[in-house]
């Protein structure tokens, strides 16, 4: 890498590692295994850098997504366990992200990745069921089954929940 791409792609890093580690940190459910994905997922780009450096938060993004499916369907892989609900702040709101990702941490892999890509991501379900590598129709029964279990798991989280119903893009 020459020394102009390689400032160029220091100062990506530089900018967008939080807001990708937070995405690392969602698929993952587990902080080391996130900053793992997230550095895997920047040595991939950095190699190609000449050829992505037009939109690299993309390719950072589904590079991550098809590293941890991968991880997802690797027979070596590690079952985590849902950590117990940490001592609640005063805040409400962070009572009901904590209560979000410890219920997110109850969903299957696969299902977990259909909601933050249909939801965190925004994604249209065609794009989701191609970065998955299944059918729209699965898309939208793996959706409907993770709902269900979030308002099982969560159920202060209801109202929330319900919003997300409504706002299905299938463009």
């Amino acid at each position: 890498m020459n020394p102009e791409a390689r400032r160029e792609f220091g100062e990506f890093v530089a900018a967008r590692t939080t807001s990708l580690m937070r995405l690392a940190y969602v698929l993952t459910g587990d902080q080391h295994a996130a900053e793992d994905l997230l550095q895997s997922a920047l040595t991939k780009t950095a190699g190609r850098w000449r050829s992505v450096h037009a939109s690299p938060e993309a390719y950072v993004r589904k590079a991550m997504y098809h590293e941890q499916v991968s991880r997802w369907r690797s027979p070596w892989r590690r079952h985590g366990t849902v950590p117990e609900q940490p001592v609640s702040d005063r805040s409400h709101e962070v009572d009901l992200r904590l209560s979000l990702e410890r219920a997110l941490l109850a969903l299957p892999p696969r299902k977990r990745a259909v909601i933050v890509l249909r939801y965190y991501e925004d994604l249209p379900e065609r794009e989701v069921a191609r970065m998955l590598g299944c059918s729209v129709g699965t898309v939208r029964s793996q959706t409907h089954k993770a709902l269900a279990r979030l308002r099982e798991v969560a159920p202060e989280l209801g109202p929330g929940l319900s919003r997300l119903e409504p706002a299905r893009r299938t463009a």
